[in-house]
């Protein structure tokens, strides 16, 4: 049997390598990750009276600006196609840091540093899902819910649109964030009190 040559030896080692990166890249990119280690950075406002939330409905992504800079960027859950996100200008009117559903289904759930922007519509911290999955509201990751909520006054403007600026750059490389696989807390942990103190510290129950 003819040996094979150096050149044929060179070129299988490379193409061995290409497909292991090729490999490694696509599991990075597939991979998804819950949301309670997710810590976004963020920058504190100059001027809070200037600072703007913008919500894409379409990348599911939220982005807190002043002017152009964008102060925090975070991955969001909007609503299904059956109830989706209203779309517009509006302002966030009223902010409540421990508010609890009053309406059934799940009375009683923590919706964590509610910031409400049309009457039953608001942006809060809730398990995060890939793709849209709520009634109307808007999702967020608890820290990332936290940092928000220190940063954007009440009455700051918000704009939802189907897609942002920002979508193909910063929105681009935020990770895919999805709670669906973690086990549902108790329900006696979610109607307790405890659950704000946790969420005070940027945690929840055994995550």
């Amino acid at each position: 049997m003819k040996k094979p040559t150096l050149h044929f030896l060179l070129t299988a080692v490379a193409a061995t390598a290409i497909l292991s990166l090729t490999g490694c890249e696509t599991i990075k990119t597939a991979s998804h990750s819950h949301s309670f280690k997710f810590d976004p950075p963020d920058k504190t406002p100059k001027n809070p009276s200037a600072v703007k939330v913008k919500i894409s409905t379409g990348a599911q992504r939220l982005y807190v600006v002043e002017g152009n800079e964008v102060l925090i960027a975070t991955p969001v859950t909007v609503g299904k196609s059956a109830s989706p996100t209203p779309q517009g200008d509006f302002k966030i009117y009223s902010k409540q840091a421990h508010r609890r559903r009053v309406s059934q289904p799940d009375a009683g759930y923590p919706m964590t540093y509610w910031m409400e922007f049309k009457p039953a519509y608001g942006i809060h911290w809730g398990f995060m899902k890939p793709s849209p999955a709520t009634l109307g509201c808007v999702r967020m990751p608890l820290i990332a819910a936290k940092e928000v909520f220190a940063i954007v006054p009440k009455g700051a403007p918000l704009n939802i649109a189907k897609s942002q600026p920002w979508d193909e750059t910063i929105g681009k490389n935020l990770p895919v964030l999805d709670d669906g696989p973690l086990p549902n807390p108790p329900k006696s942990y979610l109607h307790s009190p405890q659950v704000f103190h946790d969420a005070a510290k940027g945690k929840m129950w055994n995550f």
